[in-house]
């Protein structure tokens, strides 16, 4: 069994106000990751989402896709190769899992 925490994980900036914090990695490239938006953010670009999926669970705040708002406590399944860009109007936390890398 293996364990991390938010504050023992370092966030790296991706972009002015969007921060990333790898809480594990594992084979074959999946990895979880919280994802931290302040008010106002959005993602500089398309993520697509290659070559796997990516799992979202909002843990706070309002997440939107570029489509659709998630509030809390929202599931999100992205399937390999949909796209979406990312944004917050209020800023939130999101838990990132990505099975196939």
């Amino acid at each position: 069994m293996e364990w991390a925490s938010i504050e023992g994980s370092p966030a790296r900036e991706l972009f002015r106000g969007i921060r990333l914090r790898t809480l594990w990695e594992g084979e074959g490239g999946a990895k979880a990751q919280v994802l931290e938006m302040e008010p106002g953010t959005c993602w500089e670009g398309l993520d697509v989402h290659e070559p796997g999926p990516e799992e979202v669970f909002v843990v706070s705040g309002v997440f939107n896709d570029g489509v659709r708002d998630y509030p809390a406590g929202s599931f999100i399944h992205a399937p390999a190769g949909s796209s979406h860009v990312p944004q917050s109007r209020t800023g939130c936390v999101l838990f990132v899992f990505y099975p196939e890398g």
